[in-house]
């Protein structure tokens, strides 16, 4: 490690020490951070206008004179885009190189951006929210897998944890930034805000990173899995977020996915150069971490939602009020992700995220104790010990589950983890609405849509009292997923030597 030996060096001096080795080492020490700072960027951006939109929705709609369930798409199509992409790309990136469709990405994001804000219809929207998603993808995939290339062993933690801080704050930051953009301008600033960032992020990511992965020789690039496999998470969350879940087309469309997903596994074990390899599932810390990844994810994104609800359809808050309050939940987890990086490259994984998911899981019950007059105070204590668990758990999960493969397949990894993860999130609002229906018809949670649609109307007074039993029990379900997702976490085994010395590509 270039660490060790200049700390030795500085020891016991440079004497007999070559200087162009000297040199090397100062250059890479300084470029982990270079890579650091460009890869923030790029994912803060992606991970900014996955939320920035929720908040704006309802000017949105009225001005392109369009309806809620078109505004829906336009939230639920950029990261759609995401999911369908990941894998695909993290294949891609193996083959030709992670640096450069990085920097492709940064700027088939701005242009994105740049067409949503002058979009002169929903229609046209959508599409240009595709292209943005697009160019998120190439983002979200390569951060991870360049910043995992650049750190050493015993830095990973901490590298992975900055990396997730700006995941966690690109979230928070929509939620508020849109309303105080929305107020001082339009709804088309909350896509040209993105203009300025975009155009500087891709110039200073192009000048500043380079490859120091060797790209995969020899191999083919899997188009038939990679299709396969984008259509059947398509068709699953179509089948999830259209309609009720209950109705036989949308029941019809999931089956389909799932044959879809039948012939992707064929084709991935016949494939000699699979998009998805079969074989990383064979890793313990690699599926047992991404299996948790699927469940806390699952479950804190369904959190925002229910608590959105609550705050505006119970309590009677406005859009803007609501995203404020949801503070606590991400500032404690912006917080804790960087040191529970550190501690766990000290300490392994396994500890730290088995024990945040279980203070999360206790959150989520506490939250399910909520009624009509709970103090403020009391809720943001609850939100801000969940934040505490989902961030004790992420960095270390995430070292975990990339420090468990070989540097040739982190692309890949890389893009199956973050695949996993967004596919979570996307399910995440069709789940809270299929556990709500054992309290409240599914036709009135529909018709929910249209109360908030001018922001700040309350549920009617008969109807609190189904609503928020219905709101609690889902809770409680949740905070049981929590329980399984520790349980997961937990059976990944003890600290391992990939752990503590995860190899790395000079």
């Amino acid at each position: 490690m270039c660490s060790d030996f200049l700390g030795r060096s500085l020891y016991h001096g440079f004497s007999g020490v070559p200087e162009k080795y000297l040199l090397l080492c100062v250059v890479f020490l300084e470029y982990k951070w270079v890579v650091l700072t460009v890869t923030t960027v790029g994912i803060f951006m992606a991970t900014l206008d996955s939320s920035i939109v929720v908040v704006g929705l309802p000017q949105v709609v009225s001005d392109l004179k369009t309806n809620l369930v078109v505004g829906v798409w336009i939230i639920t199509i950029y990261r759609l885009m995401i999911t369908v992409l990941l894998v695909g790309i993290g294949r891609w990136a193996d083959l030709h190189g992670r640096v450069r469709l990085y920097n492709m990405g940064f700027g088939i994001f701005t242009l994105g951006s740049l067409l949503s804000g002058l979009s002169p219809t929903a229609e046209a929207l959508l599409a240009f929210r595709l292209v943005q998603g697009i160019g998120a993808a190439l983002l979200f995939v390569n951060s991870v897998a360049i910043v995992t290339d650049a750190f050493s062993g015993k830095d990973l933690g901490k590298g992975i944890g900055i990396n997730q801080v700006a995941i966690n704050a690109g979230t928070i930051t929509g939620y508020t930034l849109s309303g105080v953009l929305i107020q001082l301008f339009t709804w088309r600033s909350i896509f040209l805000v993105n203009v300025p960032v975009g155009i500087f992020g891709t110039y200073w990511s192009r000048k500043r990173l380079k490859e120091i992965s060797r790209p995969a020789t020899g191999e083919k690039f899997d188009a038939p899995g990679a299709i396969t496999f984008s259509v059947a998470i398509t068709l699953l969350l179509l089948g999830l977020t259209l309609g009720s879940l209950t109705a036989f087309t949308n029941q019809a469309v999931v089956a389909t996915s799932i044959l879809c997903f039948a012939i992707f596994i064929m084709i991935e074990r016949k494939a000699r150069y699979p998009a998805l390899d079969p074989s990383l599932f064979k890793i313990r810390l690699f599926t047992a971490g991404n299996i948790a990844n699927l469940l806390s994810g699952l479950a804190f994104a369904a959190l925002a939602f229910v608590m959105t609800l609550y705050f505006q359809l119970v309590r009677g808050y406005d859009p803007l009020h609501a995203g404020i309050f949801l503070i606590p939940l991400d500032v404690t987890l912006i917080l804790v992700g960087p040191i529970s990086g550190s501690l766990s490259d000290k300490w392994g994984a396994r500890g730290l995220s088995t024990m945040g998911l279980l203070i999360a899981s206790a959150g989520f019950f506490l939250l399910s104790g909520f009624d009509l007059n709970t103090p403020y105070p009391q809720i943001a204590l609850w939100l801000a010990l969940v934040g505490f668990g989902i961030g004790l758990f992420r960095s270390p999960n995430a070292s975990s589950v990339m420090g468990s493969v070989p540097s040739s397949k982190r692309g890949i990894s890389s893009g199956v983890r973050a695949t996993i993860i967004n596919t979570s999130i996307v399910a995440s609002i069709p789940l809270v609405l299929a556990l709500m229906t054992a309290d409240v018809p599914y036709s009135k949670l529909v018709n929910l849509g249209n109360v908030t649609l001018g922001g700040i109307t309350q549920l009617a007074s008969g109807d609190l009292g189904t609503f928020l039993e219905g709101l609690k029990h889902s809770l409680i379900v949740l905070s049981f997923i929590i329980l399984g997702s520790a349980i997961f976490s937990f059976l990944r085994g003890p600290r391992t030597e990939s752990e503590e010395s995860p190899p790395r590509q000079a």
